[in-house]
């Protein structure tokens, strides 16, 4: 079961008033609850990390009774509207729980990866690089796909086969080919130039960025589109005046490119760490449901991109045959972030997508007479064709059982 809570202004309101703060809401924290009664409005109260919300369960009931006197919540994401995950009282932690409270901290999206690669592969600074570092790096760039490679139905099939979240599955598979899988699974490419950048001199201190992380891939949390981060190599330092005037031109430019080069790879530390850990995130998280978050970095026009998908099994509620739900979210400079859900049912499908700009849902509902005729001529019937603009809200995973929760 878990709690939402509208936004982290109203928590930052509510702890003042509580003489708390909202820092300790971080992603992995694990609070303190218990419930406080019913208030005239008939909302359960509940005190959680020193502060008291208002919950409003759907269906007005608790999966097997009422809370325990005191119980735990877990931070899963935070965003316009926090996750809390309550915590079984006096249930053992799970291996799954586990994994996921250690690697929600430590995760972020593939963006900041993406754009430390992009400053890296420039001609002066890949110089500098030693020589076992600059073939991990070309691995990394091997293995982000293109536009072609995903619209091909064997392309994305294989790209969604190497994204990473079933490396550990495929090598216990027979016969498993593993110098496929290590040169082309994207979390087999990252623990590899992990390993070689623990072999390298320990990196030059790089102060966190500003940016808050990605939200975590988490079904119930549903599809985020991520932007692109621009690859912009870190300004130069400015060198002493001494040394700035004894140096010829080209020794400060080898100077300038070593100091760059020094400086991204320390970056380039955290962000593999980060992206290791938003993978194994993905991977605990599909243990638990009939679901799976999968992110496939792309190269785009001046830079790189990030697909991410979601498949989920369900089943009907009213005849309780099995269907296949297909959502995907993007966010393209020249379009803006995009989502889309695709549910088919045997040789039905319903296709609805959403675009943030209304010129994109221009772009896209233009496509819709070329989309019609291909699906037709392959035997699909097409229940449903729309696009909105704006883009969804709501959660990702059908069934969840949430308490919407207001300070």
């Amino acid at each position: 079961m878990n709690i939402q809570p509208t936004s982290l202004a109203a928590l930052t309101w509510a702890s003042a008033a509580a003489g708390t703060t909202a820092e300790s809401w971080r992603i992995g924290a694990v609070l303190a609850a218990r419930p406080l009664g019913v208030n005239e409005r008939g909302l359960m109260v509940l005190q959680i990390g020193g502060m008291a919300v208002e919950a409003e369960l759907p269906g007005g009931q608790l999966p097997g009774g009422q809370l325990p006197p005191q119980f735990q919540v877990r931070v899963q994401s935070l965003g316009s509207q926090p996750l809390l995950e309550i915590l079984a009282a006096s249930a053992a932690e799970t291996t799954v729980q586990r994994g996921l409270r250690e690697r929600l901290p430590q995760q972020d999206g593939y963006a900041p990866l993406l754009a430390t690669l992009g400053a890296l592969s420039q001609r002066p600074v890949l110089r500098q690089l030693p020589q076992p570092l600059r073939e991990a790096l070309a691995l990394l760039e091997h293995g982000i796909r293109t536009p072609e490679d995903i619209t091909r139905g064997e392309g994305l099939r294989e790209a969604i086969q190497r994204s990473g979240l079933f490396l550990e599955a495929q090598l216990t598979t027979p016969r498993a080919d593993l110098a496929a899988l290590a040169g082309n699974d994207w979390k087999a490419i990252l623990l590899h130039l992990a390993a070689v950048l623990e072999r390298q001199p320990p990196p030059r201190p790089v102060p966190p960025s500003p940016e808050p992380p990605a939200p975590p891939p988490l079904a119930q949390r549903g599809l985020q589109p991520q932007p692109r981060q621009a690859s912009m190599p870190t300004p130069r330092q400015p060198m002493p005046a001494m040394e700035s005037a004894s140096a010829s031109p080209p020794e400060a430019a080898e100077a300038e490119a070593l100091s760059l080069a020094e400086t991204l790879v320390g970056r380039l530390h955290g962000d593999v760490r980060a992206a290791l850990a938003r993978v194994e995130v993905a991977q605990l998280d599909a243990a638990a449901a009939q679901a799976w978050m999968i992110e496939i970095p792309l190269q785009g026009q001046d830079g790189r991109d990030v697909l991410q998908l979601q498949l989920q099994l369900a089943r009907d509620s009213e005849d309780g045959n099995a269907f296949w739900t297909f959502g995907f979210a993007i966010d393209l400079p020249a379009l803006g972030p995009v989502q889309g859900e695709l549910q088919l049912r045997d040789l039905r499908l319903a296709v609805r997508l959403w675009a943030e700009r209304s010129a994109t849902t221009e772009k896209l509902e233009r496509q819709f007479g070329t989309l019609r005729q291909r699906l037709a001529a392959v035997g699909v019937l097409l229940d449903q064709l729309s696009c909105q603009t704006g883009l969804p809200h709501g959660n990702g995973r059908a069934g969840a059982l949430l308490l919407k929760a207001t300070a």
